[in-house]
């Protein structure tokens, strides 16, 4: 198995009476597409919200390729390579197409143009650069997010309900792109959709009531017990 890229342990967040996040262990593996599961309130966005920097914690530790990152903003953790696109879209409505990946090219050195027109290439978007972006179709909104979180050249990619809203066909184009990203990236995929989670995951973690119900392989993940009665039906 891969090395481990981020390891949190006993990461904990509660919001009043609320236990969103309770105690979680999570490990990341190089280059792997990892997905994370469960019913609504189970704590995916809180649990994503404390890796990326954007919830503070109340406990627990963060160790992202052997630095410990638990107590960075998430300004700094993006600079040391974690990029998390939201489970709503997040891109500026009034820039173009290519000033919105522009402004995350921009956080490194090279050719801003061709790094940007690049991204978008990666996504299908680079025919609409000069397209405003708020005018641009929901699906296409949601790929010039994950641009923009490519353009950051992440060694962790946090994919946030994806997805949502998307076509049939947009999907498939997803699951191609997201497969494209590995093994350059470890990617993080918070999804509803299961049959996106089991065509692509090599790895899949439930969450259950702001705790881990179970962790394996797509194979493992269906045929636990708990994993059905919980989450899954059946």
């Amino acid at each position: 198995m891969a090395a481990v890229i981020l390891s949190a342990r006993r990461l904990t967040r509660h919001f009043g009476g609320v236990k969103a996040v309770d105690g979680v262990d999570l490990d990341l593996h190089h280059g792997e597409i990892h997905a994370l599961i469960g019913p609504n309130g189970a704590g995916k966005t809180t649990l994503v919200g404390l890796l990326s920097g954007r919830i503070a914690m109340q406990a627990g530790t963060i160790i992202l390729g052997g630095e410990d990152i638990s107590r960075l903003p998430a300004h700094a953790r993006v600079a040391r390579g974690i990029a998390y696109t939201f489970q709503i879209t997040s891109i500026y409505a009034r820039l173009s197409v290519f000033d919105n990946v522009a402004l995350a090219v921009q956080r490194h050195s090279g050719d801003l143009r061709a790094g940007t027109l690049a991204a978008l290439a990666r996504v299908g978007l680079d025919h609409l650069a000069d397209q405003r972006a708020g005018t641009l179709a929901y699906g296409h909104q949601r790929l010039l997010e994950i641009a923009m979180g490519l353009a950051l050249r992440p060694r962790l990619l946090i994919l946030d309900e994806p997805t949502q809203g998307l076509a049939d066909a947009e999907i498939a184009t997803f699951k191609t792109l997201v497969r494209g990203l590995v093994p350059a990236a470890t990617v993080l995929l918070i999804e509803h959709n299961m049959d996106v989670v089991m065509d692509l995951a090599q790895n899949i973690t439930v969450l259950n009531s702001g705790q881990v119900l179970a962790t394996g392989t797509p194979a493992q993940i269906r045929a636990n017990p708990a994993v059905q009665a919980a989450y899954l039906g059946g």
